[in-house]
């Protein structure tokens, strides 16, 4: 599909705007909500506010607000919120809870002999990855898997969902520069919330503060070096 694109890389869009105009006849209407886009007539436009990526002639609408909507395979940071006989009830940051099945986590479970509450209990974090979401029901999780369970150190940062893609940056980037830059542990939950593990207290501090900015200046271009800039400053700061 040849299409004339209209924006520019990480240009700031809302809803209604026009993307591309597409070259040909034979249009079919589509929404593609993974993209946050939709085809009318021969137009492409967005139904949200968003950051424009362009990449190899495709385009995608990153949203900047928003609630997270889960999908299949991705990496979550919950609460546990709920207890209970056979499962757990898990805050995900999202119109959806997360449902952890007690077989999940213990090896021939007996709802009638054990207490759910002696393994996972309201208040515990988890990091757990979604093995199943239709919509018509709550996303189930799991904690089996490398990097998974529960979270038993460091402390957990909460970010707007719609931030998480800058976190990370184009091809882990962003992620790297912090992990790397700080010496550590950052695990970024596609929900919002970020696990940090750091060796003492100045650079967890510093961790923070270089993640809020991210948040705070997502639309700006050249983010990635600021952000570089800023740790050299704040860590040399410190020795």
């Amino acid at each position: 599909m040849k299409m004339k694109i209209l924006v520019a890389n990480r240009q700031i869009v809302r809803p209604g705007d026009v993307l591309a105009i597409i070259e040909g006849s034979q249009i079919t209407p589509k929404y593609l909500p993974e993209k946050h886009i939709y085809i009318h007539g021969n137009r492409v436009m967005t139904d949200i506010v968003g950051l424009v990526n362009i990449s190899d002639n495709e385009i995608q609408v990153i949203p900047l607000e928003g609630k997270y909507i889960p999908r299949v395979d991705d990496v979550v940071i919950g609460m546990i919120s709920g207890v209970g006989l056979t499962n757990w009830i898990v805050d995900i940051n999202s119109p959806y809870s997360g449902i952890l099945n007690a077989n999940d986590v213990i090896e021939n479970f007996n709802p009638i002999t054990m207490n759910l509450r002696d393994y996972l209990d309201i208040g515990d974090y988890i990091i757990a990855k979604i093995i199943a979401f239709d919509r018509t029901r709550d996303p189930l999780l799991t904690v089996k898997g490398k990097g998974l369970g529960r979270i038993t150190e460091g402390v957990v940062v909460r970010i707007k969902p719609s931030r998480v893609p800058r976190v990370i940056g184009r091809k882990g980037s962003m992620l790297n520069l912090l992990t790397s830059m700080t010496g550590c542990n950052i695990v970024v939950g596609q929900n919002g919330l970020i696990w940090i593990k750091c060796r003492d207290e100045q650079r967890l501090e510093v961790l923070i503060r270089a993640i809020r900015r991210i948040e705070a200046r997502s639309h700006i271009r050249g983010l990635t070096e600021e952000i570089r800039l800023f740790l050299e400053k704040e860590l040399g700061r410190r020795g």
